[in-house]
């Protein structure tokens, strides 16, 4: 499956592991809360990149790479969350953000590259 090999998606990778460890030391009343909604939006991001790349049209491709960047600002803002409150220090949020910017960097790249195809691909044969 040629979507591993991927830079953005082994970054994407990296990043759920990256949150799973950090969120390991929220508090225990947000285990069911702002821990379980972080680390399924960073699952989310990860699973619609692999999930554009299964798809057979560039639309449907580029609409997953958007899915993936919109649940990467939601985990952005879940980061800033839980710095706010306390709840992780900010060297540990300022790591992460690093990893989140540069996946997003990734995810714009790709997504260029996908509707720059579709656009050559749509246009009439001469």
């Amino acid at each position: 499956m040629k979507f591993m090999d991927l830079d953005v998606w082994l970054r994407a990778m990296d990043l759920v592991v990256d949150v799973y460890s950090a969120t390991d030391s929220l508090p225990r009343r947000e285990q069911f809360g702002l821990k379980t909604q972080i680390c399924r939006a960073v699952v989310s991001v990860v699973s619609n990149i692999a999930e554009g790349e299964g798809r057979a049209s560039r639309r449907d491709h580029a609409k997953f790479l958007v899915t993936a960047r919109a649940s990467l600002y939601e985990v952005m803002t879940q980061i800033v969350i839980c710095e706010r409150l306390g709840y992780l220090n900010p060297e540990v949020t300022g790591v992460l953000r690093e990893k989140i910017v540069r996946v997003c960097q990734l995810i714009n790249g790709t997504l260029r590259y996908v509707k720059r195809r579709a656009a050559r691909e749509a246009r009439p044969a001469t």
